[in-house]
């Protein structure tokens, strides 16, 4: 009998250059070796913040802190909804579906849709696509959104001669633009600031400075401004008629611009609106002296797990930190992409591993703006030594 009263999960991190995990103390709780670890992962992070670019890689596991639907949530919606629907079409595309695997089943369906017209077939997709849509709609609640406040909050403090924050996240939902709300922020978006807001890439080279009311002060960049780019398209997009794309509540499935779990995104990605964020994350992991912070994202998608483990190899200014609460397991059983990674890691490339959920992260990161002013030099100074 399974126990009824499971022991929480430990957060544990990976150094690079080695092999073992150290288990971290969280929220004042632990003994003397996990407050010692937790200070030394507290030292990289500071140090990481601090690199003049700093990159987030997010995925559909900080979602799940905030409610969004898994995967699975997705199949149960669309699929065993309706069983016998369901069944038919998968006998009709060759489809097992005693694997429950939703981007696969969409992956049939369009491929058997651009050699077959069958308007009941095209009807079922259209219909899941709409779910998937609603389910990644309906579960926002500000309530549930305090791991994404602490996180931008966090991130988005950083020196104004520093590159802004860049967020990139394959999730559709709004949970960072709600978020970023809430704390006052402003998220660069690559929408036009007036209504009805439209999507112009230019957009993304913008800033926001405070002008003071009088004298010759020119102004200062504002705190909390990051630039978000939606990869996979967000649930408020939508595609018009002249092909200008538009911010609008509740889209129909049809004018929606999101890219939908099935094999055809990477080729999706090269087209606008995601061909801009892509470029942007493309160059976004080449830059030098770059921190990349990876968090809640499987590297299940090749035309974005590719390029990063392509980076790790050749960019000898970039960090990689890779947050995710089943890390542990993956870097000892998971795809390619995290054996690629494991490897690096091991033989001493800059790749870090962090076993925790979102949430927990993002109480670990440290807050830049409670340095004291002896703090802020001691770091500079360290930070100096080491670029020589």
């Amino acid at each position: 009998m399974p126990d009824q009263n499971p022991q929480p999960t430990i957060p544990k991190f990976r150094s690079r250059g080695v092999t073992e995990w150290r288990p971290l103390a969280m929220d004042g709780d632990g003994d003397d070796t996990q407050k010692s670890n937790k200070e030394d992962l507290h030292n990289v992070l500071l140090g990481s913040l601090q690199m003049q670019h700093l990159v987030v890689l997010a995925g559909s596991g900080c979602s799940l802190s905030a409610g969004g639907p898994s995967m699975t949530d997705l199949w149960d919606a669309a699929v065993d909804a309706k069983p016998a629907v369901a069944t038919r079409i998968a006998k009709r595309v060759g489809q097992n579906l005693d694997v429950k695997n939703i981007e696969t089943f969409l992956s049939r369906i369009e491929a058997f849709l651009a050699l077959h017209e069958n308007a009941r077939i095209a009807r079922f997709l259209n219909v899941s696509k709409g779910l998937i849509l609603d389910k990644c709609s309906e579960f926002l609640q500000m309530n549930k959104l305090d791991a994404h406040k602490t996180f931008l909050h966090r991130l988005s403090r950083r020196r104004v001669r520093d590159q802004r924050l860049k967020v990139f996240t394959t999730n559709y939902d709004l949970c960072f633009e709600r978020a970023t709300g809430e704390l006052g922020g402003v998220a660069l978006d690559g929408f036009s600031f007036a209504a009805p807001r439209s999507y112009d890439p230019r957009f993304f080279s913008y800033d926001i400075i405070r002008r003071p009311r009088g004298g010759d002060d020119l102004g200062h960049y504002l705190e909390g401004v990051f630039l978000l780019y939606k990869l996979h398209g967000s649930v408020n997009w939508a595609r018009t008629a002249d092909g200008t794309i538009i911010e609008r509540v509740n889209p129909n499935p049809q004018e929606a611009c999101l890219i939908y779990p099935a094999t055809g995104k990477y080729q999706q990605s090269f087209t606008q609106p995601h061909l801009e964020s892509m470029a942007q994350y493309l160059a976004a992991v080449r830059e030098p002296n770059t921190c990349v912070l990876v968090v809640g994202f499987g590297f299940n998608d090749d035309h974005l797990a590719e390029p990063l483990l392509d980076a790790a190899k050749s960019n000898p200014h970039l960090r990689l930190i890779i947050v995710d609460s089943d890390a542990e397991d993956k870097v000892a059983n998971g795809n390619k992409y995290w054996k690629g990674f494991k490897h690096l890691g091991e033989r001493g490339e800059d790749v870090w591993f962090i076993a925790a959920t979102f949430g927990e992260f993002a109480r670990m990161i440290p807050d830049l703006k409670s340095l004291t002013p002896a703090d802020t030099l001691m770091k500079a100074i360290q930070n100096a030594t080491r670029e020589r």
